[in-house]
């Protein structure tokens, strides 16, 4: 038996990108807070002031966001929710000063995508002082859900009421006016119920000729199941094929005679049809040409030559946008572009990750964790592979999934990958340029 066939080693590449923020002076409202922060969405919205006010109905926008505890969670996991109003469309009603923790906000988070509905939010009676006739300042409103499926969660702001008390008990209700609201923040969750495919094979020997017999071993396959041994060339499989019964203890050992010369790969399945949930990852092979050359005839042969993994990027600085002194909130800017080439022409994808460090400046810093990303990526035409853009949210020291592309058969293939920057400056972080280096890693 010749030796097990190996997936081609992945070339690891890294580079550095430095982002800038730069915080200038101004006055004061609360930044959003930590965690996997979404994007900042505008939305309209209808507020009734109190009757007391005696004022018509406030027709305004609202800035919202929606960050969570989890962007990537199992099914049957509780998911903690934060809805925080960076801008009020509505403000004080009346001329009289409302003093500091007087405001108890609540409200709802609506979900779209694999699973729907309204999560209940409320938030603690905390606010800064408000001026009469004033701007209500941001608030956050937190409130969890149970995730009952696997797929996409998409996040929208929902409806928000902003209860004072202070002399008397007053209610200011905003609605959304064209429900939904834009899509904060988006979630990928997993069936953890999924089982785990061990099955797998190995090859007595990687090529032979036309008719040549292959051993085929397997194992992590059904006690009792009948396998099906097949050719594949490509993503199809070829007329090749062979069964046998795995035993009590889920393994196997057969062969399968190879004819069509088209063949790339073995694989082996339960079932009427290969399936990633009941087959084996595929195993390469090669069959010769053995076919002679005619008299008066030349054979004539070419090489596809393997290349290589790599990746380049359109700069290495990104300065994000200012944000004021006492204010604070999200500093946003874009990644410079980064293009994927993959021409290994092995079964390997590939993973693009990044992590930032702390972001230092004139006696301080912001750490690390207050960045986050909205990544994306497109395929090239005629590409092998698909590229999958990384989940929305925090970048962080411990790094993060910017894109991706699957195992497969043959991969490769050229992909262009970006992604929004947002940085969550404490409203009060003393004036000056900050810089973080975020450092993108190519396996």
């Amino acid at each position: 038996m010749g030796p097990t066939l190996r997936r081609p080693r992945r070339r690891r590449w890294a580079s550095l990108l430095a982002v800038t923020v730069v915080a200038v002076t101004a006055g004061g409202a609360l930044a959003c807070p930590a965690g996997a922060a979404g994007t900042n969405v505008d939305y309209a919205t209808h507020c009734i002031p109190p009757a007391i006010a005696g004022l018509p109905p406030i027709d305004g926008t609202t800035t919202g966001n929606i960050s969570v505890d989890k962007t990537s969670p199992k099914v049957g996991d509780t998911v903690t929710v934060t809805y925080t109003v960076v801008t009020p469309a509505a403000s004080n009603p009346t001329e009289l000063a409302l003093p500091a923790d007087i405001m108890t906000p609540t409200g709802k988070v609506t979900l779209s995508g694999v699973q729907t509905g309204d999560v209940t939010v409320a938030g603690p009676k905390k606010n800064d002082p408000v001026p009469g006739k004033g701007a209500f300042p941001s608030f956050s409103m937190t409130g969890t859900f149970k995730v009952t499926k696997s797929g996409d969660i998409k996040l929208s702001p929902g409806d928000y009421n902003i209860h004072t008390s202070y002399i008397m008990e007053l209610d200011t209700p905003c609605t959304v006016t064209d429900p939904p609201a834009p899509v904060s923040q988006t979630i990928t969750a997993t069936d953890d119920t999924t089982p785990v495919n061990n099955r797998a094979i190995t090859l007595g020997s990687a090529s032979g000729n036309p008719g040549a017999s292959v051993t085929v071993k397997g194992s992590g396959f059904t006690p009792g199941a009948t396998v099906t041994l097949a050719g594949r060339a490509g993503d199809k499989q070829t007329g090749d094929t062979a069964t046998v019964t795995a035993g009590s203890d889920g393994s196997f050992n057969g062969a399968l005679v190879v004819n069509d010369k088209t063949t790339t790969a073995i694989v082996a399945y339960e079932g009427a049809s290969w399936t990633t949930q009941k087959g084996s990852p595929p195993a390469s092979y090669v069959v010769n040409d053995t076919t002679p050359v005619p008299d008066g005839s030349q054979k004539l042969t070419t090489t596809v030559k393997a290349g290589t993994l790599s990746m380049s990027q359109a700069g290495d600085a990104v300065s994000l946008s200012a944000v004021e002194f006492g204010k604070g909130g999200a500093s946003t800017g874009s990644l410079n572009k980064v293009t994927v080439k993959d021409f290994r022409g092995g079964p390997a994808g590939w993973s693009l990750t990044g992590k930032v460090t702390d972001f230092t400046g004139p006696g301080a810093k912001i750490d690390a964790g207050k960045l986050s990303w909205t990544p994306a990526c497109a395929t090239k035409a005629g590409s092998l592979s698909t590229c999958k853009a990384g989940s929305a949210g925090t970048v962080g020291g411990s790094g993060a999934t910017l894109a991706s592309t699957p195992d497969g058969t043959l991969t490769g293939g050229e992909f262009t990958v970006d992604a929004g920057l947002s940085l969550d400056v404490p409203a009060f972080t003393p004036p000056g340029s900050y810089s973080g280096v975020l450092t993108l890693t190519l396996t």
